[in-house]
């Protein structure tokens, strides 16, 4: 089972399983691509707009 929480502008948003789902296996399929990423337990993601 995967957990996903996201958050905006310190601000937690609500994620049906639908959403999440997509939002999860996005992200794990572009890292898994990734050359020297084996087995992932844990990601985390900070991004700054200017």
């Amino acid at each position: 089972m995967n957990d996903i929480t996201l958050k905006v502008n310190g601000e937690e948003i609500p994620l049906t399983e639908f959403p999440a789902e997509i939002i999860t296996q996005t992200i794990l399929g572009m890292l898994k691509a990734l050359h020297g990423v084996d087995e992932i337990k844990e990601v985390e993601i900070h991004i700054t707009t200017s």
